[in-house]
């Protein structure tokens, strides 16, 4: 039973973004209501999180204060944007990852 009510699932998918603790409890949050725009958002969030923890550590390796603050501006920049898509009850993809990210976490609903 699948409910696509985007004001019932837009408080999941504004906590989803809300740190990866958030992501995690999103989740679970969704897992009784199985909203898809929260899943989405879940799902981009997620993404996110994760790609700027692996990208990250090795972006640490760079010494570097020009390509570290690079890499800080372009993830904030994607977390706006998919923040903001969840804040005006929108499925907009991220830039460049938000398909993959669909593809990767197509598990989690």
């Amino acid at each position: 039973m699948e409910n696509n009510n985007i004001d019932e699932g837009k408080s999941i998918a504004i906590v989803s973004y809300i740190t990866i603790i958030g992501a995690i409890a999103a989740i679970f949050m969704n897992q009784d209501k199985k909203n898809s725009f929260a899943a989405f958002h879940i799902r981009q969030a997620l993404g996110i999180f994760i790609s700027f923890f692996l990208i990250g550590y090795f972006i640490g390796y760079f010494d570097s204060w020009m390509i570290s603050s690079a890499f800080y501006v372009f993830y904030f920049i994607l977390w706006i944007y998919g923040f903001l898509g969840a804040l005006q009850g929108q499925m907009k993809l991220i830039p460049l990852l938000g398909e993959q990210f669909q593809k990767i976490f197509k598990n989690i609903e």
